[in-house]
């Protein structure tokens, strides 16, 4: 039986959605009779949970010693969205073990996790991007009236390496701008302050098939409650998601092909979710997900029951892919 270490939590504002995401993922990998571990990632400390019983990981070799045995991991379920697992620092941990895993590699990881450069990247290859700004905890000033007179109110203020949203603030004035990148600057050293690009909010997942072929999952569209995509629409139900999403045939392949060539362009690996935003005739490319939610509610399953197929199929096949290297 393969041994599964499915590794969850992390540094950021993610930990608790990851920990959800984990135990679905193991959920759906005994269907396949693995065995399952969920490894927990925290700042106070990396363990093997058990029910109530809680086992130290040994990072000399990513081992855990339960009584006089002694349990390895033949593979890697990364589920650490956020920091250290999303941005390639337990990628690089993993590779110089020799312990296969399944998400994206160092580099990409990095790089996807720099959403300005990520966006300056794409640009290059002629896809359309937000226009924006990006802040550094070393400028002694920032203008907020000339950041308004280049993007305009409304705009987007966020952590450059964040995710789901956390510490994200559209804001329509100078006080909420100040406020807001005062706020960021609290959970990144970087922070972007970004163009509203008005329009549809679409999300495509992408992978790899058996055949190494890149694949599409069908495209979602995602209605807010709130003013935005944020943190309450993404993990409380305050958002309507729609699968497949309710555009024309032309809308709808344009961004599912959109969403491979980013996955080709940037050499990406395993099952990752891309975002955009349409506009009239313009499809802007938002960001990369390496480590997308998996929860039942979560959008890639949603995708992927779109598509007629099974999570655990899925799931299935990215382990086999990252055992065979």
């Amino acid at each position: 039986m393969i041994q599964v270490a499915v590794v969850c939590g992390g540094y950021s504002g993610e930990y608790d959605i990851s920990l959800k995401s984990a135990d679905c993922v193991m959920a759906e990998l005994r269907k396949k009779r693995y065995a399952c571990y969920k490894i927990v990632i925290g700042r106070d400390g990396w363990m093997l949970w058990e029910g109530k019983k809680k086992y130290e990981v040994n990072r000399h070799d990513f081992s855990v010693q339960r009584g006089k045995d002694k349990l390895t991991f033949d593979v890697v379920y990364n589920i650490v969205h956020g920091t250290p697992g999303e941005d390639g620092k337990l990628q690089g941990y993993w590779d110089m073990l020799g312990l296969p895993y399944t998400s994206p590699g160092v580099m990409v990881s990095a790089l996807t996790m720099n959403k300005y450069i990520t966006k300056l990247v794409c640009k290059s290859k002629g896809m359309k991007v937000a226009k924006g700004v990006l802040l550094k905890d070393t400028d002694k000033v920032v203008n907020v009236d000339k950041l308004a007179e280049k993007l305009n109110f409304p705009f987007f203020v966020k952590p450059n390496h964040g995710g789901s949203s956390v510490a994200t603030v559209k804001c329509y004035s100078k006080e909420e701008a100040v406020a807001a990148i005062e706020a960021a600057f609290g959970h990144d050293r970087e922070v972007i302050v970004e163009q509203y690009v008005k329009g549809r909010e679409l999300t495509c997942g992408v992978y790899k098939d058996e055949k190494g072929e890149v694949q599409a999952l069908p495209v979602t569209e995602i209605v807010p409650h709130n003013d935005f995509f944020d943190y309450e629409a993404k993990y409380e139900g305050k958002s309507d998601e729609i699968t497949p999403a309710r555009i024309g045939k032309k809308w709808y392949k344009k961004t599912q092909e959109s969403a491979c060539k980013i996955y080709e362009l940037l050499h990406i690996d395993g099952l990752v979710r891309i975002d955009f935003i349409l506009r009239a005739d313009d499809l802007y490319f938002m960001e990369v997900n390496t480590i997308p939610g998996f929860s039942k509610a979560s959008i890639v399953p949603q995708q992927i029951r779109a598509a007629g197929k099974k999570e655990s199929d899925i799931l299935d096949m990215l382990i086999r892919q990252a055992l065979q290297g």
